[in-house]
């Protein structure tokens, strides 16, 4: 009995310190900076809040001090499993961009994609951890809208790289690495829909990036906002550990008039980013080796066709989206024989 009341004190202990605020001050280059979070944040989420106020990109970062060692180069660690008190100041090395193209080039490629099972995805959807870490993302992070929200229209969300551009390849020109057919798919699907692009990298390479490709400009679509990686959050699975995701909550939470679950759909070529809204998204072929695929590449012509068909639906989320091939297939033979 008496063990059992310690297992139980234990877990109340734990629950309580994974719930507290902290608030920790970063020295860096000269000056001091205060950042807000909570136990069941991660290391990479406490260097993310760090970046928001000083611009110096998470893998850029080195953390100092001394009682915690190695552990704060492991992103994967809960804070609240360190011995960290609010107040508490450490010091942090780490240099702001200058050159952001060879930035994306230096940044570890994320290859080995996976999928969770359905019960799991369930779990990580549905725990309230999660949903408390998108409730703070939701109030800590504002979307700066480029162009108005439209009413009834529904809502495409993009990945960048390896879905609309090649970004490991070289070139002379970016428009050589731009996925065929993007400005003619974002113009097509813009009748139907309003248009954000996500990305997990900084927003200056998303406003840089898209401003190359003439996204930012393109007469025929309006881009209705941007997102980087400061809008993401961090969660907890059994079987793969501590990773990023989008959650699409955060825009349903903002815009709550015009979006919501029943019209929204997401293009990434990693699955993982939509383990907090399964329902809604789509996993794109991913457009790499853009010298010898772009002659070949046909993605975004057949997503094109897919997006009016189901444009007309009252419920995206009810549709699986892996079989979105065969639905453009099913439309177009009920079409012909009508």
């Amino acid at each position: 009995m008496a063990s059992s009341s310690a297992a139980a004190a234990a877990c109340s202990s734990s629950s309580s310190l994974s719930e507290e605020e902290l608030t920790l001050t970063v020295k860096w280059s000269g000056k001091e900076y205060t950042v807000r979070v909570c136990g069941d944040d991660s290391v990479g989420e406490l260097k993310r809040r760090i970046c928001e106020v000083t611009n110096v990109l998470p893998k850029r970062q080195k953390l100092l001090y001394p009682k915690l060692g190695p552990k704060l180069a492991d992103d994967s660690i809960l804070l609240y499993q360190l011995p960290l008190k609010s107040s508490l100041k450490m010091t942090m090395i780490g240099t702001v961009e200058d050159d952001i193209i060879v930035d994306q080039v230096d940044a570890p490629e994320i290859v080995d994609d996976f999928e969770l099972g359905q019960d799991e995805v369930v779990d990580i959807k549905d725990k309230e951890v999660n949903k408390q870490k998108l409730r703070r993302r939701i109030n800590q992070f504002k979307i700066e809208l480029l162009n108005p929200c439209r009413e009834g229209k529904k809502l495409l969300v993009l990945d960048i790289d390896y879905t609309l551009f090649d970004h490991r390849s070289t070139a002379e020109n970016p428009l050589q690495l731009m996925r065929p057919y993007l400005h003619e798919f974002l113009s097509a699907v813009y009748a139907e829909y309003d248009i954000m692009i996500w990305s997990a990298t900084s927003m200056k390479w998303v406003e840089l990036k898209m401003g190359q490709l003439g996204v930012l400009s393109n007469p025929n679509y309006k881009i209705t906002a941007l997102l980087d990686h400061i809008a993401m959050i961090t969660v907890q699975s059994d079987s793969r550990g501590i990773f990023d995701c989008k959650p699409l909550g955060l825009i349903w939470a903002q815009f709550p008039e015009f979006y919501n679950s029943r019209n929204t759909i997401m293009f990434d070529d990693l699955r993982r980013n939509f383990v907090m809204n399964p329902q809604n998204g789509l996993t794109i072929r991913p457009f790499r080796k853009a010298h010898t695929n772009r002659d070949s590449d046909q993605e975004l012509v057949n997503l094109t066709q897919y997006l009016l068909a189901i444009a007309e639906l009252s419920d995206l989320s009810l549709l699986n989206h892996k079989n979105w091939e065969s639905y453009t297939e099913d439309t177009a033979k009920r079409r012909r024989h009508n």
